[in-house]
Order: structure tokens, then sequence, then C-alpha cells
């Protein structure tokens, strides 16, 4: 099955399609397809802009279209960033440090033992017959108070995972795709996908 992906992140492309060399699924960027679209995402919740994102680029390609929308969402912030993970602070000199930096100095009075958040993503699949298949995955750690470790992208080097003691920028890709946030979406939308007959084993 030839699938579009709905992204320009690089390391999203890298990491999605990792996971997807198992699957029996043909992985193909937008651009290989002469497809440019950037979609305003409007919605507020992950679901919301993970569909408009895959509808979009669907219409565009009239192939099936996969698309992901996630962030970290911070308890002590009532689910900050969350949506606007990758738009944080709303300032564009801001790059992936320059957030991270962000959400550091806005939880620094978030005593320890109060520092929890999660990975969240959604992950959607459109097909051109109109049929809509969409899975969630999150994984549960705590922020820290200081970066940790140089893989990864995003906020991982100040998420630590309890189980793996270590921060998702401190373990190798492999590790990562185990139990990443990503990575749980990927495979209960897999298993959706063999329910609705996409799947072909």
């Amino acid at each position: 099955m030839k699938v579009v992906l709905a992204s320009k992140n690089k390391h999203k492309l890298l990491e999605i399609g990792k996971i997807m060399e198992k699957l029996d699924i043909q992985l193909v960027l937008e651009s290989e397809l002469g497809v440019d679209i950037d979609v305003e995402e409007t919605g507020a919740t992950f679901e919301e802009n993970s569909f408009l994102k895959a509808e979009a680029v669907m219409k565009a390609t009239g192939l099936p279209a996969l698309a992901d929308d996630s962030g970290i969402a911070v308890d002590a912030l009532n689910g900050e960033p969350g949506v606007y993970s990758a738009r944080y602070g709303f300032d564009d000199s801001l790059d992936d440090w320059g957030r991270l930096q962000l959400l550091l100095k806005n939880t620094e009075n978030v005593p320890d033992g109060q520092r929890q958040a999660q990975f969240v993503c959604v992950i959607t699949l459109v097909t051109p017959e109109g049929e809509t298949i969409q899975a969630r995955g999150e994984i549960q750690g705590e922020l820290l108070r200081a970066p940790a470790g140089n893989g990864g992208f995003g906020y991982d080097p100040i998420f630590y995972y309890p189980p793996y003691g270590k921060t998702l920028a401190e373990v190798t890709p492999e590790e990562k795709n185990q139990v990443s946030h990503r990575a749980v979406a990927l495979r209960r939308l897999y298993e959706k996908m063999k329910e609705a007959g996409y799947a072909d084993k």
C-alpha cells in the first residue's frame, strides 16, 4: 500500500520511516510527488490537527495520506504547550532549543515530584474513499531541570523516561522507537488498518 506522509520535519520523517519499515506500507514523501502544502493547524486538539493535515495532502495527491500531530503536555502547566509545542512562545525567532529553554523557564518553580509530563502523538490516515483511521499514543515521563543527551529532537533532552532511567535524548533511536508516543500511535494505527482491510499482513 502506498501512503503519502504529510510532513516536512526531517526528524519526524526518519523516525516514522524506521517504524514503518516493519510494516507492509510504501511511504512516499509529499515532496516526491511535487506537493508542498502548509496546512494551518487551527484545531484545538492533536486529533483535529492531524486530520486537517492528512486530509489536505490526500486531496492534493489523490493517495491515502498519513499525518501526525504531536507535542508535550506538562501537568503543572495544565497540559501546555500541548498542540502548540512546535510554536511554543509564538516567537518565530525560537528554534527547538529556544522552545526547550522557554519550557524550562516556565517550569522552574514547579517542585520536584510534580514535574510529570506526557508526549502525545495522534496519527491519522485519510483515504480517497473517505475513510479516516486515527490512533493516539502517549508516553509518561518527567521534566528535568536541565537538558541531558545529544540524541532525539525537540523536547527529548528534558523528557526523563523512568523505565529507561534516561531522557529520550540519551537512548538509541532503536530504544526510543520501542516506546515513543509516535511508535505507540503507529502500532495502534496499523492494527486498525488491518481491521479495516488496508494492511496486507
